[in-house]
């Protein structure tokens, strides 16, 4: 069996391949495996090199054989390397892919939730309910308008003789005020006196009766 049929476990034919998880899954576990193989062939290649330089001068042959096998765990390790590149490749496109199909899987799960929700709509049936609600809402404002408007319990006047009295009465309240003004016209004047008023005494006269008083004064004194 191949190792790629021990990696992802060979079925015969007709077989159902394995999942993306599970192929991740195994390309990870084969990623640990060789990294413990390189840790593994590292820790060799150091020995074989410890082993030369000690039988270098004592034992040329030893020294010899251990740099073959250090040479051949050497080119293992290279092999690992470019299967773990391989490898890690591989697991990363599969992890990509298995994330585009699972967005998919997701996007066809709502588009079909989508049309099942859409299933018993009808375009046509969506404008009458539309237009319905438009017509109700217009209704509901036409009602509250005429609840709004003041009501006159049946009794009804025309606004013009309303207005036409409403002047009249400021016509009179204005002619009343100006009456208040100017005071009534056959208010009677008050008599004019019959008798003559006393006439003031000159004030030359008073002069003269003052200076003979004083010169009277001074003659009595001597």
């Amino acid at each position: 069996m191949s190792l790629f049929g021990k990696i992802f476990g060979g079925g015969g034919k007709g077989g159902k391949g394995p999942s993306p998880q599970e192929a991740i899954q195994k390309l990870r576990e084969t990623e640990e495996m060789l990294t413990k193989k390189q840790e593994f062939l590292e820790k060799k290649i150091e020995q074989e090199l410890q082993i030369a330089k000690k039988n270098g001068t004592k034992n040329k042959r030893a020294a010899l054989q251990a740099l073959k096998r250090k040479k051949r765990y050497e080119k293992q390790l290279a092999q690992i390397d470019g299967t773990l590149s391989t490898i890690e490749f591989q697991r990363e496109a599969l992890e990509n892919a298995n994330t585009n199909t699972e967005v998919l899987k997701n996007m066809g799960f709502a588009a079909k939730a989508m049309k099942s929700a859409h299933e018993n709509m009808d375009i046509d049936k969506v404008d009458d309910l539309m237009q319905g609600i438009t017509d109700q809402q217009e209704l509901a404002q036409e009602i509250s308008d005429a609840i709004s408007k003041p009501v006159g319990f049946g009794e009804e006047f025309d606004e013009d003789e309303l207005l036409a009295e409403l002047d009249e009465l400021e016509q009179e309240e204005l002619d009343k005020n100006l009456l208040e003004i100017e005071g009534p016209e056959n208010v009677p004047l008050p008599n004019v006196p019959s008798t003559s008023l006393p006439s003031r005494p000159a004030r030359k006269e008073e002069d003269e009766d003052d200076m003979e008083d004083l010169q009277r004064w001074a003659m009595e004194a001597m």
